[in-house]
């Protein structure tokens, strides 16, 4: 019986996403292309053997428009037969890549393949595919919802709201996560993981010096006298600091069965066990990572307490929190090595950022079972269960 398995894995380091950021001077096809090269590199393969490259980007417009992954996988300079497609599951985009490829390589329809994401927000801007005057939902989904479906920002108040976390807790998580983040660079933990571009070798948005009392001092991010009417409950806790910023970055996983790796001499790191994708209440939006883990660990036949290391990403401190609340999940195995507070959040790479980070942060922490999952925009969540091989 076929497996997945993940042979390799790199990200750039992650820049802000905003001019003069520490990589806003670098295209998107490039900076996808850095860790295509790395990949195949780190690896020792021909890039010839690569059957596919699925990529994940979000806002497909301007210089991430026409199919980014093609693009990148030329400027990597791959031969001109291997394939590309770009995908798009919102935040989660690249790890519906890694789906993808992996359930490609479980069907015999790939041997070895690249699933990959890339987002430049300091060059394409958050919405920057969405025109101004138009309508991305149609008249029959505004009939579904007449009061309307609200921002992200929104739903990060409202799960605040419903699950009744405080501004403090918020604070104090995101805290945690530039604490994190910066005791595992500190200790070289992320080194390996991480293909420096040019200059740029560390993630630029980590603050080591962050503190709950800074935090506290600034403003709500998304407090609307149209939404204070709709939503009364909504005590406006959510702020920049308690969400994850705006970055560029790039990341690459390298997948192929157990036979075909050792046809190449290659070493699996991690097992792609099981798979999920979900969908939820798309006002809410955020909290589809709840019933995703559940979905997953069901079709793994683990239970909870199985799962050594989680990531789940933080797009805000609220999704996180609730998804502890609801799992019971131990708060020390999430997001060992920081999250998107900390590390940024771009967009089309995260999925395979987070893959990257787990792969790793498994073979440097051990245990056998690791468990990834991401909210993504229009209630959707994907969740993946990994098996330590390194």
């Amino acid at each position: 019986m076929r497996d997945a398995v993940i042979v390799e894995a790199v990200r750039t380091p992650i820049g802000k996403g905003k001019p003069g950021g520490a990589l806003s001077g670098v295209h998107p096809v490039d900076l996808l292309a850095h860790t295509l090269r790395a990949l195949v590199d780190r690896a020792g393969i021909d890039p010839e053997l690569v059957d596919d490259v699925i990529g994940g980007t979000v806002d497909q417009v301007g210089e991430q428009a026409m199919n980014t992954t093609r693009y990148a996988v030329l400027a990597a300079g791959f031969p001109e037969s291997v394939p590309a497609t770009t995908v798009d599951r919102q935040c989660g985009s690249s790890q519906q890549a890694v789906h993808f490829a992996a359930q490609g390589v479980l069907a015999g329809a790939y041997d070895v393949v690249i699933a990959c994401g890339v987002e430049s927000m300091s060059r394409v801007p958050m919405w920057s595919n969405v025109l101004p005057g138009t309508d991305p939902f149609g008249p029959a989904v505004a009939a579904r919802y007449p009061d309307g479906l609200v921002p992200q920002g929104i739903s990060a108040e409202l799960i605040a709201a419903k699950w009744s976390l405080s501004r403090a807790e918020m604070d104090r998580f995101a805290t945690d996560s530039h604490r994190k983040a910066a005791a595992a660079r500190y200790a070289g933990l992320v080194d390996a993981e991480i293909a420096p571009l040019g200059d740029v070798r560390t993630d630029e948005s980590v603050r080591p010096g962050t503190t709950p009392e800074v935090l506290a001092g600034l403003r709500p991010a998304f407090a609307d006298p149209a939404f204070e009417r709709r939503f009364p409950q909504i005590d406006w806790s959510v702020t920049a600091g308690n969400s994850s910023p705006i970055n560029d970055g790039a990341a690459a996983v390298l997948i192929t069965s157990s036979e075909t790796a050792a046809r190449l001499g290659l070493r699996p790191l991690a097992r792609l066990h099981s798979f999920a994708v979900t969908g939820s209440d798309p006002l809410l939006m955020l909290t589809g990572v709840i019933p995703a883990t559940e979905r997953v660990l069901r079709r793994a036949g683990l239970a909870l307490s199985d799962i050594d290391l989680f990531e789940v990403n933080e797009a805000f401190a609220s999704v996180v929190l609730a998804w502890q609340a609801e799992t019971g999940a131990d708060p020390a195995k999430v997001n060992v090595h920081g999250g998107a507070i900390a590390l940024g959040h771009p967009l089309g790479a995260s999925g395979a950022r987070l893959m990257t980070t787990l792969v790793h942060a498994l073979r440097t922490r051990g245990g056998r079972y690791a468990l990834q999952t991401m909210c993504e925009a229009g209630g959707l969540a994907n969740a993946t269960v990994l098996e330590n091989l390194g």
